[in-house]
């Protein structure tokens, strides 16, 4: 099944159309044979003769869009005068820039936000390592760290081809829960080189969010930044992604009337999210859990591809011992949880499962079966993609968790912060707002960042992991 046009793909042609009825009509006609989604069409200039246009277009991918381009440049009465991509006019000169908070109009501003004043704040600190928090900006900044190896659906891109993807998390992270985020792209793939570089420039930040970082070496270097920092770690493409899926199925589980502790759940594609994710189930109560990667069922003893963390997954999920292949697994099962590659769920497999299953399809952008197949055999269905009901995405966490992390002043992470945020989700939703098609809040919900904040704020004051007094009645004020 096609994908669905998209403004990531969309383009703005500029045509000049004769001045005659129904020619705008045949350009439109010409873009919808092409299949191509109109957003928009804007009158450049008018005359007796001709006008000329800005027509915006979405398409399904590069490809989809030049052929739609193609098409245009044939229609008698119109000339084609160029045509730009919306994305790449986004991303000119970078999405984010650092402004200053406080004036320098007068020579008593220089002198305080610079020498000599700046000297006594210096010294401050000195004497006191923590006053960073409340007197610089460490209190509200974080880095955004990735090798380039894991990218998007991308894979291994290297570090500048990364940063304008940790760019615009950096715009998530101001836009959703004011946090100061600034991209910190690495030239190496050697652990202890990014362990060691994270470590020098940890002064600066508050909190440290890695990203896009390959399987397994994610794992060993959050471990090794969470034993060796004073501020708290957090591998967005594990918590984050697990957070959200859990919140998710919190909700589809209210919907089916089934309860958490007696589902079976399949995880496809065990690495760094799915296995994040079913640590954050295994938290939640689920007792029968079975990964499957390319090689099949993860078991113990099996023979081909487990790395530590797989044989970790082998001896701790699949009680039942099932071996064998994705059919297999789903055979009885409530809920399929699919973070792997496209097109790998068939409809056959779904009427195997249990009754009124849940599928969270969250391949990008091809799920691992597509929406309009499974309608009609599941309860409830979610993908990663914006347009289709039940978006399961990360924004939904990250910039509220960080805020509940700084407001606090957390020491580091964990699963009573990740269990909070995901019921703050989860309560996002409210009873009379709860349905097959609506799960998950929206991602411009603003009022998911604050109270996942909150949550994450509360469990950090609860567990001891606080270094900010608790204030009454103000959760989450800096």
């Amino acid at each position: 099944m096609s994908v669905t046009p998209s403004a990531s793909y969309a383009v703005t042609v500029r045509l000049q159309i004769q001045n005659r009825p129904g020619m705008l009509g045949r350009v439109a006609l010409v873009i919808g044979k092409a299949g191509g989604d109109i957003g928009a069409v804007d009158l450049v200039e008018s005359s007796r003769d001709q006008t000329l246009r800005d027509i915006t277009i979405n398409a399904r991918d590069d490809v989809h869009g030049q052929q739609i381009v193609n098409r245009l440049k044939k229609v008698s009465g119109v000339k084609f005068i160029n045509v730009s991509d919306r994305t790449f006019l986004m991303h000119l000169g970078g999405k984010i820039e650092v402004r200053n908070k406080v004036p320098l109009r007068t020579r008593d501003d220089l002198s305080m936000a610079y020498t000599p004043g700046v000297a006594r704040v210096c010294l401050a600190i000195h004497e006191d390592r923590q006053r960073a928090f409340a007197l610089t900006i460490k209190q509200n900044t974080v880095a955004v760290v990735t090798d380039g190896t894991a990218v998007l659906g991308l894979g291994d891109i290297g570090p500048e081809a990364a940063l304008p993807v940790m760019e615009g998390k950096a715009m998530l992270f101001k836009e959703f829960a004011g946090v100061d985020a600034f991209p910190v792209c690495l030239a190496t793939r050697d652990v202890d080189k990014i362990v060691e570089t994270v470590k020098l420039i940890s002064p600066v930040f508050g909190g440290v969010n890695l990203e896009d970082i390959a399987a397994p070496r994610c794992f060993e270097i959050e471990e090794r930044l969470r034993k060796e920092l004073e501020i708290p770690v957090f591998h967005d493409d594990q918590h984050g992604t697990a957070t959200v899926v859990l919140s998710a199925l919190l909700n589809a589980l209210r919907l089916v009337k089934k309860d958490i502790r007696k589902i079976r759940v399949v995880v496809t594609g065990v690495g760094a999210a799915g296995t994040a994710t079913i640590k954050i189930l295994m938290s939640s109560g689920v007792r029968d859990i079975i990964g499957v990667d390319e090689h099949g069922t993860i078991y113990p003893g099996r023979s081909v591809g487990l790395d530590f963390m797989k044989r970790w997954v082998a001896s701790a999920t699949n009680p039942r011992r099932i071996e064998g292949t994705l059919s297999d697994a789903v055979a009885g099962a409530d809920v399929f949880i699919g973070l792997s590659v496209p097109r790998i769920l068939s409809v056959r497999d779904l009427k195997r499962m249990a009754k009124r299953p849940i599928v969270f399809a969250m391949a990008n952008p091809v799920p691992e079966i597509q929406p309009e197949d499974a309608a009609k055999h599941v309860a409830v269905m979610a993908t990663g993609r914006s347009d289709y009901p039940n978006q399961i995405n990360n924004v939904l966490c990250f910039p509220g968790f960080f805020r509940g992390l700084l407001d606090s002043r957390a020491r580091s992470v964990n699963d009573e912060m990740k269990l909070a945020a995901a019921r703050a989700i989860a309560a996002s939703v409210t009873a009379s707002e709860l349905g097959p098609e609506y799960i998950i809040p929206s991602v411009f919900n603003k009022s998911v960042a604050p109270a996942v904040a909150e949550g994450v704020a509360r469990a950090a004051f609860d567990t001891g992991l606080a270094r900010r007094g608790r204030r009454p009645d103000v959760p989450g004020v800096r």
